[in-house]
């Protein structure tokens, strides 16, 4: 602390005063974090299962995955059944290219650094589907779709499918799936058995808990959420499904608008609300500032300006955490600006401490006052949160963060 300029209180009293806003901001749960992926995940599958149904009831063949597509081509090839070996190449090739659309989309909203970079991809999908709800309205009913109607309509919705599993892949970062089901019962196989053998070992090592302490224990566990997740988009598939079915025999011609109505309603909630940035310090330089120490990095969590009042979402902390130099081994995230954290954002924080953790970095976090360090244990986050990593205001943080970079094992 010797080496701290005699004024860093009044520096950055005077600092924290000029940026932490009166207006009420409440934080909830980050922009694609595990409980929007889990949200969105479970929606898009009842997309998808309504769109295959659909394609079934029209088209006769399936859109949401390829594996029986390429099982078909691998078998019109070998029988010279030229037009369905065509046609299911074309299938193919219309999921490939929806794939492609959305990483396009997604890379190109991710270097030019948009709000969310998921919107567009989903907008194309909605434009996609709403072709494809026009092409099942002047459709009969009382036949399938054939000639250039079938590849048409068949095609629109192989692409669509395409795009979504993409982008739900890329924003899960390949854990999620929705348009299929085989990864997804596979995976909740797999997690099945590691959750059981979790609740074996932990009778097995810790006295028993009462009940409301269980239920707490398992709700927070990541294998018990993911076993929810995984368990939620195999029933939202088959509900997809049913529902479409169910349009088709009463209402045909518009069978398609729900599903296009939908996601259409989620583009319009994940544009209206909006996401936090982070910001570096503007503490250091300039004729009258100080230089943190190299291993120092100072951040805030700063609402967008032009939005005041509004709900904000919490960036991807887990990538921002990843992109961080090295050098960085103590990292202070400002939360001055944030009044209200409701219990995802406390476990998406909890995730990033256990991040940084296993990263060897140190992570305090700035701006967290009493009830609100309470709010957080009580959601889950307890076992990451170090109260002395937790301090009430940035100049605290500050000297925290000094103590730890001047400790032993950190040289």
């Amino acid at each position: 602390m010797g080496a701290m300029a005699p004024d860093l209180g009044s520096v950055i009293g005077d600092n924290t005063c000029r940026e932490v806003s009166t207006d009420r901001t409440m934080l909830v749960s980050q922009a694609h974090s595990f409980t929007q992926q889990a949200r969105l995940a479970i929606t898009l599958a009842w997309i998808a299962g309504y769109t295959n149904i659909l394609t079934i009831l029209t088209c006769g063949t399936v859109t949401s995955h390829v594996s029986g597509t390429a099982s078909n081509l691998g078998r019109d090839l070998v029988e010279r059944s030229w037009a369905s070996a065509a046609f299911m190449l074309f299938l193919l090739a219309t999921f490939f290219t929806g794939a492609g659309v959305s990483a396009l989309l997604t890379e190109t909203g991710r270097r030019r650094r948009w709000e969310s970079i998921y919107v567009l991809p989903m907008a194309v999908e909605a434009l996609l589907l709403s072709a494809f709800a026009t092409g099942v309205e002047l459709h009969d009913p009382a036949q399938r779709a054939a000639g250039a109607t079938l590849w048409l309509l068949a095609g629109m919705a192989s692409m669509a499918m395409g795009l979504q599993n993409a982008t739900i892949t890329r924003i899960s970062s390949g854990v999620v799936r929705t348009t299929h089901l085989t990864g997804v019962l596979t995976d909740l196989g797999s997690e099945t058995v590691q959750f059981l053998f979790w609740l074996r070992d932990r009778n097995a090592d810790s006295p028993p808990l009462p009940p409301i302490a269980l239920v707490h224990s398992v709700r927070v566990h990541p294998t018990a959420r993911r076993l929810a997740l995984l368990t939620s988009i195999v029933g939202s598939f088959a509900l997809g499904a049913g529902l479409g079915t169910l349009a088709y025999d009463h209402a045909a011609r518009w069978s398609m608008v729900p599903p296009v109505a939908f996601l259409l309603w989620i583009i319009w909630q994940d544009i209206r609300t909006p996401i936090c940035e982070i910001e570096p310090t503007d503490l250091s330089g300039g004729a009258d500032g100080w230089q943190l120490p190299a291993g120092l990095a100072v951040f805030h969590l700063r609402k967008d300006k032009s939005r005041r009042g509004h709900v904000h979402r919490l960036p991807d902390l887990l990538q921002w955490c990843e992109r961080l130099p090295t050098s960085k081994r103590v990292v202070i995230l400002d939360l001055g600006e944030v009044t209200v954290l409701d219990s995802n954002a406390a476990l998406e924080l909890r995730a990033l401490m256990k991040q940084a953790g296993a990263r060897g970095r140190k992570l305090v976090i700035a701006g967290i006052n009493g009830e609100q360090f309470h709010a957080m244990r009580e959601a889950g986050a307890g076992d990451a949160l170090d109260p002395s990593n937790v301090c009430p205001d940035l100049e605290l943080a500050i000297a925290r963060g000094l103590l730890l970079l001047d400790a032993p094992h950190n040289h």
